[in-house]
């Protein structure tokens, strides 16, 4: 154990009310909520990485409400009630982010979204036969009348290849990763929210009416409550959840003289993803090609992967244009049997948030909100 001096351990190591273990996307909202529930506790927040260490500023920033063949898989594989109830949760997740921070603040591009289809395919059939129904039910949660609509008109303004149906959305939306994270971290540490990084905790028990924190960096911590926010990695510490990291691999091109496609576009059931982030062209997915390799907590790149994302943009994206590649990068998310976050107590003293299933820009805000009334009525 480290020796630490007084000083140490009446402020930064002091006692607190709630200790938060990752400071991502879920586990900022957290810190946020439960202040705004009450603003006198004591909250620290402990990340391992210099910065958050997972998807949250390792992302392709969609704001992610779903795609209608996304949704229409999501309703066949766990039911058309949870499907509702995490598509309410993005949509109202949504609203929060812009609700406390300004577009310019974080990036935001209100752009609208469009999802592409291949002539006859099985994916465009299915979603060209429900998308009454499919507007129907998503009229109870957006209000809208039509939340998608056939679009075919547009597809020659993109300069694509190989697609002939395109579907579109209004409630899709861009925005810049990293100066979301950072306007979460000014305004939580703004509430007096302590984040220390380099922090990887190694266990927690039970002592003296208290949760201990071992870390290893051979400091301990002790706190009232500990909530574990830590996503795909959550299995190091609780390995009983049903947690299956998943790696989302991404590559972004360099300047494209005169880019057409402008704004959020998905393909293959969301597998694909792909967007302008000026006139550069960002393309993440392609994990349904290698999915037993990308269920891993390795934060790399594979050939694998990215070769099949630029041959996607030569093919579809960029026919007959040159293009380089400048960065590539990957980030890791938590998927499980079903796409709902698990957001629950495991005892009287520690609670859980984790299991964004790649949504967490959007589901966070929500799913913060329950866990800190969660805390607070414990």
């Amino acid at each position: 154990m480290a020796q630490l001096s007084v000083w140490e351990k009446e402020s930064f190591f002091a006692p607190q009310d709630v200790i938060i273990i990752g400071s991502g996307f879920a586990g900022l909202w957290s810190a946020l909520k439960l202040l705004e529930k009450n603003p006198h506790q004591k909250i620290t927040i402990l990340e391992r990485g210099i910065i958050p260490t997972g998807a949250s500023t390792r992302n392709a920033g969609f704001s992610c409400f779903g795609s209608p063949s996304e949704l229409l898989h999501d309703i066949e594989t766990m039911g058309e009630e949870k499907t509702w109830q995490v598509v309410s949760m993005r949509y109202k997740g949504i609203h929060e982010i812009r609700k406390y921070f300004s577009d310019e603040v974080i990036g935001y591009n209100a752009s609208g979204g469009y999802e592409c289809f291949k002539e006859s395919s099985a994916d465009w059939e299915l979603c060209a036969a429900k998308l009454g129904w499919l507007n129907k039910r998503l009229q109870l949660i957006t209000k809208l009348q039509n939340t998608f609509s056939i679009a075919d008109e547009k597809l020659p303004t993109f300069g694509f290849e190989g697609f002939a149906h395109l579907i579109e959305s209004e409630l899709e939306g861009g925005l810049h990763s990293g100066k979301f994270v950072q306007a979460l971290l000014q305004k939580v540490q703004g509430m007096s929210v302590q984040v220390l990084t380099g922090i990887e905790v190694k266990s927690f028990d039970l002592e003296d009416g208290m949760v201990k924190v071992v870390t290893n960096q051979q400091i301990s911590f002790s706190t009232k409550k500990l909530l574990l926010c830590t996503n795909a990695f959550t299995k190091d510490l609780l390995p009983e959840l049903d947690i299956i990291p998943n790696r989302g691999q991404v590559l972004l091109t360099g300047v494209i003289d005169n880019l057409k496609m402008k704004g959020i576009f998905h393909f293959d059931q969301g597998y694909y993803y792909f967007r302008n982030l000026g006139e550069r062209l960002l393309i993440g997915g392609a994990r349904n090609k290698s999915f037993k390799e990308e269920e891993t907590t390795e934060i790399a790149t594979t050939s694998i992967i990215q070769n099949e994302l630029e041959d996607f943009v030569r093919r579809h994206l960029l026919p007959n244009t040159t293009f380089t590649i400048t960065d590539r990068w990957s980030g890791i998310m938590a998927m499980g049997n079903e796409k709902l976050p698990i957001v629950k107590a495991i005892n009287e003293q520690v609670f859980c948030c984790v299991r964004m299933g790649g949504m967490g820009v959007a589901l966070a805000p929500v799913v913060a909100e329950q866990i800190a009334s969660l805390i607070m009525e414990s």
